[in-house]
């Protein structure tokens, strides 16, 4: 349904009302054929929104993958594309902007992911999605070799210091979220060593440790122990990345899978002249 809604409104605001030039060039009977080409390295993802994008246009529209989406490769032919040539033409920016956006938030999961190898650390992603594409996002990243974070507000607890502060403390936030919906991961802010102590006290099976140095990182490691799961976050780039998860943290959260990640270089040519 999200594939669908998507695509419904990228072509309303592309096409608006007519393909002018397409439309005026293009005789309505005649055929061709294109190729989608991979023009950088990176993780191909997004094929089944080009899909989506043809057969709005026009259900007689074949696309063939030649890839296997979520597999690191330098370059080459992604897709071959058949069917009415308007389609094809009227369609191409909405279907590479799509593929080149979902497939470079694949590749920024699978370039983290090969950082952190080896650490036991996990990737995560974050709710800094592009709004209305959020699923699309998150399926981007499994894909590209990284994790999900929750998928919105409904789904886990996350009690950061504004709900700690309103709520009366993290024991008071950790009790009334158990209470609420017991079968949801709970994970708490924590920001010094006291505050470690009070949510391993309250029973947090996860400490969200915010902005911390690598130091203050490993610190917390040893003093958790074990007994909860821990999660850096804030200030992690690509560049850091290997030393936050060899302080021994499991999970790393990276908004920028998704709300900075490149682009990947899609193009597609045809290669049949429309007859």
């Amino acid at each position: 349904m999200e594939l669908s809604r998507l695509v419904a409104e990228a072509l309303a605001e592309d096409v608006g009302d007519g393909d002018v030039t397409t439309e005026a060039t293009i005789p309505a009977d005649a055929r061709a054929s294109a190729t989608i080409v991979q023009k950088r390295p990176g993780v191909i993802f997004g094929l089944d929104a080009v899909r989506e994008t043809f057969r709005q246009l026009d259900a007689a529209v074949r696309v063939t993958a030649l890839v296997e989406e979520g597999v690191w490769r330098e370059r080459g032919d992604v897709a071959r594309v058949e069917g009415p040539a308007r389609a094809l033409l009227t369609g191409e920016r909405t279907a590479l902007n799509l593929l080149g956006h979902l497939s470079g938030v694949a590749t920024a999961a699978a370039t983290a992911a090969r950082i952190v190898e080896g650490t036991g650390a996990t990737v995560l992603d974050t709710r800094k999605t592009t709004p209305g594409m959020r699923l699309l996002e998150k399926a981007a990243v499994r894909a590209g070799g990284a994790a999900n974070h929750r998928v919105g507000l409904f789904d886990a607890f996350l009690i950061k210091e504004n709900h700690i502060a309103a709520a009366g403390g993290i024991s008071a936030a950790v009790a009334a979220a158990r209470r609420a919906k017991p079968d949801l991961l709970v994970e708490v802010e924590v920001r010094d060593p006291q505050e470690i102590d009070e949510a391993l006290a309250a029973g947090a099976p996860r400490l969200l440790l915010d902005n911390m140095t690598p130091d203050e990182l490993r610190a917390a490691v040893a003093q958790v122990a074990g007994r909860a799961e821990l999660e850096a976050s804030g200030g992690i780039t690509l560049e850091n990345l290997r030393e936050v998860a060899e302080t021994g943290v499991d999970y790393i959260s990276l908004g920028a899978l998704t709300h900075s990640a490149p682009t990947l270089d899609v193009s597609m040519l045809i290669d049949r002249p429309a007859a």
